[in-house]
């Protein structure tokens, strides 16, 4: 029984993190996520600390006030990692995979109990591969463009630019 209530406190800890990272990196003040989660102010300190109970609802709450991922809030647990959901907020990672599951799940119905386990891992494998691959081709793409284009702006300049004269006291 002690394990379970030291998991729940971890849990609470995780995402009371999770919470703080991603209202900072808002640059809102607890008053202001409250306000918009239509929570009183103490109650509101409460939660983001991790004390009382968090549910989905309050999670689904707090992202819609800060405009983060609900889901990534969630993956927070599984993954240990408070950090994730910070890193997710703006592209809606977790959510965007969660919604392509529910519509895989829509597609196959009960056939989607013979998706193997090896293919499954597989795809979701080559999917973050190509996701991380898209990552780094664009900033490399970015860097270079940059480096090829920028000696354009140092070159000689044939317009005369009038001198500026100095400011005089009065």
């Amino acid at each position: 029984m002690a394990d379970k209530a030291t998991e729940g406190s971890s849990d609470n800890a995780l995402i009371a993190a999770a919470l703080r990272r991603i209202r900072k990196s808002r640059r809102m003040r607890s008053s202001e996520v409250a306000r918009a989660m239509d929570m009183p102010l103490r109650s509101y300190e409460h939660f983001e600390a991790g004390q009382g109970k968090v549910t989905y609802e309050r999670l689904v709450r707090f992202a819609e006030a800060t405009n983060c991922d609900p889901v990534a809030l969630l993956a927070v647990m599984a993954m240990g990692s408070p950090e994730f959901a910070e890193r997710c907020a703006d592209n809606k990672l977790m959510q965007i995979f969660m919604i392509a599951l529910s519509e895989l799940n829509e597609d196959l119905g009960e056939d989607i109990v013979y998706l193997e386990s090896g293919a499954i891992i597989g795809g979701i494998t080559r999917l973050c591969r190509d996701l991380a691959e898209h990552v780094r081709k664009r900033d490399t793409f970015a860097e270079n463009w940059l480096e090829a284009h920028a000696p354009r702006l140092n070159r000689p300049s044939t317009v005369h630019l009038p001198q500026l004269k100095p400011r005089t006291s009065r």
